[in-house]
């Protein structure tokens, strides 16, 4: 599976993508809203077009996976993860670190079988990124309701 750095011929692609999986080009995490759009990010193709999609914020030495998505495709959330960690220790990154929310147990599995570490648990972030986006949901998957944020992180050096 080839993990590249997305173009500008992938734009409408990656425009429907964040509509489809993200309610639009923002998210927001640890209380700063992102736009998708602007962010590096590396993609998966696939049979069909996108596979997966990473999006990423760098902040000195801190390279945080801001969005990551396998659309299902086997292998690609850990093909972008991987490649996304090769980009980090490139870029001269001391870790690689994202948040994830308190309901997102099957993220939480993925992320600690490749290797990362749970950090800290921000109480009520979750809450208090529903005022700068207030499409999240109160209850979120396997009926959690929906109020941590969870940062987790692979250390580079």
């Amino acid at each position: 599976m080839t993990v590249r750095p997305a173009t500008p011929d992938d734009r409408a692609a990656l425009d429907a993508f964040y509509d489809r999986e993200w309610g639009g080009p923002y998210v927001v995490g640890h209380g700063v809203r992102y736009d998708l759009r602007t962010l590096p990010t590396l993609v998966v193709d696939g049979p069909d077009g996108l596979a997966g999609v990473l999006t990423y914020h760098l902040d000195g030495d801190e390279f945080e996976v801001v969005s990551i998505n396998g659309l299902g495709r086997q292998g690609a959330g850990t093909a972008l993860l991987r490649a996304a960690t090769e980009t980090a220790r490139e870029l001269g990154s001391r870790r690689l670190w994202l948040v994830t929310t308190n309901d997102n147990l099957d993220a939480l599995r993925f992320y600690q079988r490749r290797g990362m570490r749970m950090v800290k648990v921000n109480r009520g972030a979750v809450d208090e990124s529903r005022r700068v986006k207030p499409q999240i949901p109160e209850i979120g998957a396997y009926g959690i309701p929906l109020h941590d944020e969870i940062e987790l992180e692979i250390p580079l050096t």
